[in-house]
């Protein structure tokens, strides 16, 4: 059975065996094009807790960090609506999504160990994200 999220994963990696970090942003972003940043973050999410499952390793997948990506790129996506993921990431407002350590902008490393960010959102306690402002 071919899911949407099967099919994106097919598309982002079209061309390379690896799946790498710039290949989960790929993905990310072809989910937020298609379905929009909430519809992405169900899809993205379901998919890679599916995956890790099937991988026998469930506990890989991360709540908030899957979250807290898609939120990024969907942010991103909105404020440059590139019609090409290559254009995209060659962008320089986009080139902090190519950094895998972006989230620490935003979390505080014990924050992301914890197992309630593991199991679901967990809002950014270092700095709010920037389409959010300060929190009260």
């Amino acid at each position: 059975m071919s899911t949407a999220f099967d099919e994106l994963l097919r598309e982002a990696t079209a061309g390379g065996e690896r799946f790498g970090h710039r290949e989960h942003v790929h993905l990310t972003w072809l989910a937020v094009r298609r379905f929009g940043t909430a519809g992405a973050v169900d899809l993205v999410g379901a998919g890679i807790r599916r995956a890790a499952r099937d991988a026998g390793r469930p506990g890989k997948y991360h709540a908030t960090i899957t979250r807290a990506w898609v939120e990024l790129v969907g942010h991103h996506v909105a404020e440059d609506p590139v019609l090409d993921f290559a254009t995209f990431a060659i962008v320089e407002a986009n080139a902090p999504l190519l950094d895998r350590g972006l989230l620490a902008r935003f979390y505080r490393p014990e924050t992301l160990a914890g197992a309630q960010a593991r199991a679901g959102w967990v809002e950014p306690d270092r700095s709010p994200f920037p389409w959010r402002g300060p929190t009260a």
